[in-house]
């Protein structure tokens, strides 16, 4: 049951009513933004809701059942606070938000909580528009918990079961860009050494700009060329790359125990049985 105030109630039992939308958005880098869909900016709680990003949702509904609520946001990109690079960049992408009533001619009623969740993959349209989908808290129920054994690693690279300092000098490489043949491909000047790893050693991993207009973006690493000096990302940055940029690699993994072992060093933290037999020994073992 949604609950509101004396006041509010009171506001929305009357034959005419002034009720204005709001979203607060929280991104995952922890900037915080306010919509609204009326007419004129709205303070509420210390935070503005600008009116200048026009949107427009669909109908907020709640079933008892416990599957996933969800709602579709369109918007369009009149707004400084929501930019075509951010949206490439997917910096929107599972940003929580909240969605609430209020009596615009008396922000005193307070707000009555229409919805909570987070993002879905927010979409570009060519029209200049975006599309978004606003999943309700249950989604998190719909997550496949547990764990399957497998001959590959489970651990991630660098986290607490895998235990490797990805991120110290060792192991994370800071590249010099000496040139850029367009956005998903870059060529690292010979600095530092980096010209002595191996094709293919930096495949896998992530790359994160630290200087310039893409300054804080990440992406996957699909391959690197020694020979060139050539490293190709997964994605495209939303802004071009420009010689004397920075950037910092870290190595991929592919969760192979030999890989474990022979580039890491990190045999004892292994998180995969790649001994137990797998499914074409039991079908062998069956026929046989």
């Amino acid at each position: 049951m949604k609950s509101a105030s004396v006041g509010f109630s009171a506001h929305l039992a009357g034959r005419v009513t002034t009720l204005a939308t709001c979203w607060r958005v929280q991104r995952t880098d922890g900037q915080v933004f306010g919509f609204t869909d009326h007419d004129r900016d709205l303070t509420v709680d210390g935070l503005i809701y600008a009116a200048a990003t026009g949107y427009q949702r669909a109908a907020i509904s709640g079933r008892a059942d416990l599957s996933v609520d969800e709602t579709e946001l369109t918007g369009l990109l009149d707004s400084d606070l929501i930019t075509a690079e951010d949206l490439r960049a997917g910096l929107w992408d599972g940003a929580e938000v909240r969605i609430f009533l209020v009596n615009h001619a008396n922000l005193a009623h307070g707000a009555l909580k229409l919805r909570r969740g987070r993002l879905g993959e927010v979409v570009l349209q060519d029209d200049g528009s975006f599309k978004a989908e606003l999943r309700g808290l249950t989604q998190m129920l719909q997550q496949t918990v547990g764990e399957l054994y497998g001959p590959e690693c489970r651990a991630d690279l660098g986290d607490a079961r895998c235990k490797l300092a990805i991120t110290s000098s060792e192991w994370t490489r800071q590249m010099t860009v000496e040139s850029v043949p367009d956005r998903e491909t870059l060529i690292a000047a010979d600095l530092d050494g980096i010209s002595a790893f191996a094709d293919g050693w930096f495949a896998g991993g992530v790359l994160t700009v630290e200087s310039g207009a893409n300054a804080g973006v990440s992406r996957d690493v699909v391959d690197w060329v020694q020979a060139t000096r050539t490293l190709s990302l997964f994605l495209p940055l939303p802004y071009p790359l420009e010689a004397g940029d920075t950037v910092l690699v870290q190595p991929g993994c592919d969760k192979r125990r030999e890989t474990c072992k022979t580039k890491f060093s990190n045999l004892l933290n292994f998180r995969g049985e790649p001994d137990i037999p797998g499914m074409q020994a039991l079908l062998g073992a069956m026929i046989g």
